[in-house]
Order: C-alpha cells, then sequence, then structure tokens
C-alpha cells in the first residue's frame, strides 16, 4: 500500500507540467533585472482580478445599468455604482490570500474547516445561482444579436460553440488570455458614452453631491438598488477567483501583483459600468419610458442620441458580457464540483484527464442554452429569481469568507488585519441593510413578483 502511494504521489500530471510552466515564467522575470521588468512580471501574474470584475459586468447587470440610466439619468447612481465596486475589491482581495496561501478552492476550503454539510450546502447553492445566471446570460446574447436581425436559434448555438471552444483550451494560461482578449470588449461602452456628448460638469457634480433622485425613495429605486448591488458583489466571484488564483499557481509572493490585479479589474469594470449609466442618460433626459425596453429596444432607442455606430456598439457590448460571464461561471462551478467532489479540476488538465470538470462546465452551459430555447420559458421569472438569489446568498458567503480569511491556522501572517476586518463587517452591514429595506418595502407596499417582473422585462 505504502508504494502504491509513494507511485501515485510521484505521478506527473499534465496539470503539474502546465504549472510549472507558468512558475518558471513568473521565477525567470523575478530573477531579471531591467526597469520593464516588474511590468512583464504584473502582465504574467494579472488575470483572475480582471476576469472577474469584468466577468460580473455581464448582459444583465449592464441590462441593470441601462435601465437605471434611463430610469434616473446620472445624479444618484453614479457614485453608488462605483461604491459597489469598492465593496467588490474589498470582498475580492481576500479571496487573492486564500487562494495564494492555501493553494485551494473556496469550495474545498469550506468543505475542509466547516465540514461536509456546509461544504455540499456552499455547493449547491452556488450551483443552483450560477445555472441561472448562466440562463440570464443566453438571454441577454440572444437579445443583443436580434439588433441585428440574428435568430435566436443561432444566437444561443454560437454562444454556446464560442464558449465550448474556449473552455477547450487545454491549458489555464490560454483560457486566461483568451477571455482577457474577449473581456476587453466590454469597453465598447466607453464609446457608447462620449458618443452620448456627457455633461462633464453635471458629471463631476453628482460625483461630489451624489445628485437629486427623481422620484423619491420608492420601490423602483429600491429595486434597481439591489439589482446594482447584486451586479458587482456575488458569491460566484468568490469561488472563481480564488479557484483561479490557485489554477495559476499564484504563491504569498504574489499577493500584492494579485491585489492590483484585482483593483485594476474594479477600476475597469467601475468605468464600464459608469459609461453604460451614462450613454444611456439621454432616454431619461427626452423622458423616454424604458420600463418595457428589451435589449435591442435600448439600442435602437438610444440611435437617435448616439447614432447608429453607438447603438451598434451597444447591443455587440451586451452580446460580449453574457459571451464572458458565460465562459468565467461555467468555470466556475466546475472548480467548485472538483473541489467538494476530490476530482481532478483543473483548465490545464486535458478532458480525458478530468470529466466531471469539463462535464460540470460545458454540460450546464448546455442545459442553460436549451432552456432559453423553450417556447414559453418563464425568462422574466428566471431573471428576477436570479436577481434574489444573488443578493440574499451574498451575505451567508461572505460570512464564511471572512471566518476563513481570520483563520490564522491556514493563513498566518496573511490573516486579515483590523482595517480589512472593518471594510469586510462594513460591506456585510450594508448587503444585510439593503436586503432587510428591500423586504420590509416589498411587504409593506404589495410590490411582489408580478410587478417587480413587469420592470425586470425591460432589461431583457
Amino acid at each position: 500500500m505504502e508504494s502504491q502511494d509513494i507511485r501515485l504521489q510521484s505521478t506527473v500530471t499534465t496539470e503539474d507540467i502546465q504549472r510549472a510552466h507558468d512558475r518558471l515564467r513568473v521565477r525567470r522575470l523575478r530573477a531579471g533585472g531591467g526597469a520593464g521588468r516588474w511590468l512583464l512580471l504584473l502582465f504574467v501574474l494579472v488575470g483572475p482580478g480582471i476576469l472577474v470584475m469584468l466577468g460580473e459586468n455581464d448582459g444583465p447587470s449592464m441590462l441593470s445599468y441601462a435601465a437605471t440610466g434611463a430610469a434616473y439619468g446620472i445624479g444618484f447612481f453614479l457614485p453608488f455604482i462605483f461604491l459597489t465596486f469598492a465593496m467588490a475589491f474589498v470582498v475580492q482581495e481576500m479571496t487573492v490570500r486564500l487562494g495564494a496561501v492555501t493553494h485551494h478552492g473556496h469550495a474545498e476550503l469550506i468543505f475542509l474547516r466547516f465540514g461536509k454539510f456546509w461544504g455540499r450546502f456552499a455547493m449547491a447553492d452556488l450551483a443552483i445561482g450560477n445555472y441561472l445566471t448562466v440562463i440570464t446570460e443566453f438571454i441577454a446574447i440572444r437579445a443583443g444579436l436580434s439588433f441585428f436581425g440574428i435568430s435566436a436559434p443561432v444566437a444561443v448555438a454560437a454562444a454556446f460553440l464560442v464558449a465550448t471552444g474556449v473552455l477547450l483550451s487545454r491549458s489555464y494560461w490560454t483560457w486566461e488570455r483568451v477571455t482577457l482578449a474577449l473581456a476587453v470588449f466590454n469597453f465598447l461602452f466607453v464609446p457608447v458614452a462620449l458618443l452620448a456628448h456627457p455633461d462633464w460638469g453635471a458629471i463631476g457634480r453628482s460625483l461630489v453631491t451624489w445628485g437629486p433622485l427623481p422620484g423619491g425613495f420608492n420601490q423602483q429605486f429600491m429595486l434597481l438598488i439591489m439589482a446594482d448591488i447584486g451586479a458587482t458583489v456575488t458569491p460566484w466571484m468568490l469561488f472563481f477567483q480564488q479557484s483561479a488564483v490557485m489554477d495559476k499557481g499564484l504563491t504569498p509572493k504574489d499577493i500584492k501583483h494579485g491585489q492590483l490585479d484585482t483593483a485594476l479589474g474594479a477600476v475597469m469594470a467601475a468605468v464600464i459600468a459608469g459609461a453604460t449609466l451614462i450613454g444611456t442618460a439621454p432616454l431619461f433626459a427626452h423622458h423616454i419610458d424604458a420600463s418595457s425596453f428589451q435589449a435591442a429596444e435600448f439600442a435602437q432607442a438610444l440611435q437617435p442620441y448616439i447614432g447608429r455606430l453607438g447603438a451598434t456598439l451597444f447591443a455587440l457590448g451586451i452580446i460580449e458580457a453574457g459571451l464572458v460571464a458565460i465562459i468565467t461561471i461555467s468555470s466556475s462551478s466546475a472548480y467548485a464540483f472538483g473541489e467538494v467532489t476530490r476530482a481532478p479540476h483543473s483548465l490545464n488538465r486535458p478532458i480525458t484527464e478530468a470529466k466531471g470538470f469539463y462535464a460540470v462546465a460545458i454540460g450546464g452551459a448546455a442545459l442553460a442554452a436549451l432552456l432559453v430555447l423553450i417556447p414559453g420559458a418563464p425568462l422574466v421569472l428566471i431573471v428576477l429569481v436570479v436577481n434574489v438569489i444573488a443578493t440574499l446568498a451574498m451575505p451567508p458567503a461572505l460570512v464564511f469568507l471572512m471566518l476563513l480569511v481570520n483563520d490564522r491556522d491556514i493563513m498566518g501572517e496573511h490573516a486579515s488585519g483590523r482595517v480589512a476586518n472593518v471594510l469586510g463587517l462594513a460591506v456585510l452591514v450594508f448587503l444585510c441593510g439593503a436586503g432587510l429595506v428591500w423586504a420590509v418595502m416589498t411587504v409593506a407596499s404589495g410590490f411582489f413578483p408580478s410587478q417587480a417582473a413587469s420592470l425586470v422585462m425591460g432589461w431583457l
């Protein structure tokens, strides 16, 4: 038995070889000289943080920002969106440290530190939320491609094939760089904002004063508050980034680069989200009711104010946002499945060595794509449920995260300090408070799912 264990431990897998190549690249850059060495090292080490932030700028999120801009303009919500990405950085920075120090994924750590029950609970919660979210990404892609007259079956099939091709790249490095290249197109929303000819003075005033709030504090305002929070801080991000940090092979020496990677991602995603809100603000300025708009109708309605080019870029941005999210969220589910079941789970392994990992990633995307094409499927209700799940699931997920990152038995000197804990608790209190206010307003006013669904209809 002992000799068998030795043989098993000495087996070198494709995953080991791929990761060794990545680490050798990092080591050579650290040992080298020159002024550009640090920048080259940063280029090699960035990825998980940028991907998790731009991946969360998914199709429904961008449509949520569009609906916000059309309903309220830039006043209150522009600085609020920047605040939510600051919260996202506070949360995701913890996953960088956890992944780099422990070399375990988030689901696996919950399983090891809190037992099988909580590990399986976290896995089930993530799997349901991720599956429903991937459905909404296919809905967004279908809606975006409809602007160009492409039918739903063709749109959904094309998105699935592209996502599958990226997932089967057989190397974490290749997968990451291809996905980053796709994520760059999230910046299409920036020229959309510029084509809207924004009032820069009004933007500056809104950032300082948080601007006026047309319509006051009401149910629609709280619905958009909850949707915009759910567009930046969600459970899948914890699982994805920690697993990606592990799969990339980051070590404690790389933590500062990982933190910078996450900060860059948060800034990029915040700028793009703000640009989406600014780009759709002309609908608010011209008193155009966008509450019943679908994605293609947003682009069409904006065309008189930002031109055909701007409308085309808006539609293409929605398509890109959904596609990158399918790739990253499907990977998140596959990582968590492998961690909990102790099956091989790495993008550095070929499909023959990690059948379960790829089956979860690709199979989940395939089932989501098929559901989107079912005639009469309750797609609007699904979107509503996804938003509710993301908002309600985040506080428990954040509690697990903070307990893990404060566990000095596994984190040692990299455990959270006082500042990190104060910021983490502030995010937790804010999320719980927003959820409580939403729940009280919903019950008190009778603003139940049938009414909320009519508003969500306009986002997709």
